[in-house]
C-alpha cells in the first residue's frame, strides 16, 4: 500500500469517527474567539459579549454532562486513532500529542534501575493532565448527583428540590472521599511514611522521583479541588451558612497542593490528604443517613464520625504540624538552600511557608469542630442529629416538607 493511500485511509477513518461522534453526542456551545485586545476596531460591548460567552461555555462544560462527556471522549478517540494508524504511516511513530491529557508524563529512570519499577518527575505537561481531569470530575459529579443519587433519594421519600440537591452533593462527596481515602491509604502503605512516620517527610529530601501511582493520585486530587473551587466560585451549589469558610478551605487546600507538589513534598502531602479524606467520608455518610431517616443508625454513625474526625483532623494534623516545626532540620544540609535553578527549595524560611497553610487548615477544622460538637450536644439532649451547616431553607423545613409518603 502506497504512502498516499495510507494517508487517505487514515483521513477517512478519522472523518468517519468524528462524524459518528458528533451524531451520537449533543454538541456543546462553541468557544468564542479570543478577545483581541490590540485591535481598536472592536467595541467594548463586543468584548464583554465574548467574555460572557466564554463564561457560559465554561459553566456548560461543568454543568451539562453531555458537554463534558463530549470533551472527555474527543481526546480518547483521537489518541486511539493515533496509536492505530501512525505505525502504518511511520516506521518510528511519534508519541501521541493526546497522551498527556490521559496519562501522567515525565518518566525518569528508577534509582534501582529496574524497568518494572518506574519513577516520574513533575513537569509542565502535568497542567494538561489536571485540566483534562477537571472536566472528568465535572462529568462524574453530574452523573452521581443527578442520575444516581436523586433516584435513591426519591426512593426514601425526598421530594423537595433543595433536599434532592443536598443528597446528591453528599452522595458525591462520600463516594469521592471513600475512593481517594482508600487510595491514599494504599499509597502510604508503599511509602516509608507509613503510618505517619513523620521523620521520612524530610529524610533524603528532595524527593524528586515519585512512584507513578503517587503522581497520578496527587494530580487527580489537584483536579478535584480545582473543580470544587469552580463549583463554589460560580455558586453551582446553593451556598451554605459556612460558604466563606468553604471558599477559604478550598483556597488553602490548593495552596498546599501546589506548593507541596512543586517543592517535592508529596510525602507530607499524602499524609495531609489522608487526614482530610477519611473523616470526610464518614461526615458525608452521616448526613446521608440523616436525609434517609435512619434515626438510630445515624446517631451511632455520628458518634463514630466524631471520633474519626477528632483523630484524623486534629490529632494527626497536629502531628504533622509538630513534624514541620521540630523535624524540618532532618533535611540534608546540601538541600537547605533556595536554588530554583537546581530544583532545591528548602531554605530555612520555607519552614514557615509549609507550616502556615497547615495551621490555617487546622483553624478551619476547629471552626467546623465547634459546629460538630454543637450537633453532638444537641444529639445528647434531644436525641436528634441535624446538619448545622445547612442553608436557611433546609434548616427551616420540617420533615413533612422534605418528604412525601
Amino acid at each position: 500500500m502506497g504512502l498516499g493511500s495510507r494517508k487517505s485511509i487514515m483521513c477517512v477513518w478519522i472523518g468517519l469517527a468524528s462524524a459518528g461522534f458528533h451524531s451520537s453526542v449533543p454538541s456543546a456551545p462553541a468557544l468564542s474567539p479570543p478577545v483581541d485586545f490590540i485591535s481598536s476596531s472592536r467595541s467594548a460591548r463586543s468584548t464583554l459579549k465574548d467574555v460572557i460567552s466564554q463564561r457560559k461555555w465554561t459553566l456548560t462544560t461543568i454543568q451539562v454532562e453531555a458537554s463534558s462527556l463530549r470533551m472527555l471522549l474527543l481526546p480518547v478517540i483521537l489518541h486511539l486513532n493515533w496509536i492505530i494508524f501512525t505505525p502504518i504511516i511511520f516506521s518510528d511513530p511519534p508519541r501521541s500529542p493526546f497522551e498527556p491529557l490521559l496519562f501522567i508524563s515525565h518518566p525518569t529512570p528508577s534509582p534501582s534501575g529496574d524497568p518494572n519499577d518506574p519513577r516520574y518527575r513533575r513537569g509542565w505537561l502535568d497542567f494538561v493532565f489536571v485540566a483534562y481531569y477537571i472536566i472528568f470530575f465535572s462529568f462524574v459529579r453530574q452523573v452521581i448527583t443527578i442520575k444516581l443519587c436523586r433516584s435513591i433519594a426519591r426512593r426514601y421519600g425526598l421530594r423537595k428540590e433543595s433536599k434532592l440537591a443536598r443528597f446528591g452533593e453528599q452522595g458525591y462527596a462520600m463516594i469521592y472521599f471513600a475512593c481517594f481515602g482508600a487510595w491514599g491509604l494504599r499509597i502510604m502503605s508503599q511509602l516509608p511514611t507509613w503510618w505517619y512516620k513523620t521523620e521520612y517527610f524530610w529524610i533524603d529530601y528532595p524527593h524528586w522521583q515519585m512512584k507513578p501511582e503517587l503522581k497520578r493520585y496527587y494530580l487527580m486530587q489537584a483536579a478535584y479541588w480545582c473543580q470544587q473551587l469552580i463549583v463554589l466560585a460560580f455558586k453551582l451549589e446553593k451556598p451554605r451558612n459556612d460558604y466563606r469558610e468553604l471558599v477559604a478551605h478550598h483556597i488553602v487546600t490548593l495552596w498546599l497542593v501546589g506548593w507541596s507538589y512543586g517543592l517535592h513534598l508529596t510525602l507530607i502531602g499524602n499524609a495531609v490528604y489522608m487526614s482530610m479524606d477519611i473523616p470526610d467520608t464518614f461526615l458525608a455518610l452521616s448526613k446521608l443517613l440523616n436525609y434517609m431517616g435512619y434515626d438510630s443508625v445515624k446517631t451511632l454513625m455520628f458518634i463514630f464520625f466524631l471520633s474519626i474526625w477528632t483523630y484524623f483532623r486534629h490529632y494527626l494534623n497536629i502531628v504533622i504540624l509538630w513534624s514541620v516545626w521540630k523535624e524540618f532540620d532532618l533535611i540534608p544540609a546540601a538541600a537547605k538552600y533556595f536554588r530554583p535553578l537546581d530544583d532545591i527549595w528548602m531554605a530555612w524560611w520555607m519552614k514557615w511557608q509549609i507550616f502556615t497553610p497547615i495551621l490555617l487548615l487546622q483553624f478551619l477544622n476547629l471552626f467546623w469542630y465547634y459546629l460538630i460538637l454543637r450537633v453532638f450536644v444537641r444529639a445528647v439532649k434531644e436525641f436528634t442529629v441535624e446538619d448545622v451547616r445547612s442553608d436557611e431553607d433546609d434548616s427551616s423545613d420540617d420533615d413533612d416538607n422534605g418528604k412525601e409518603d
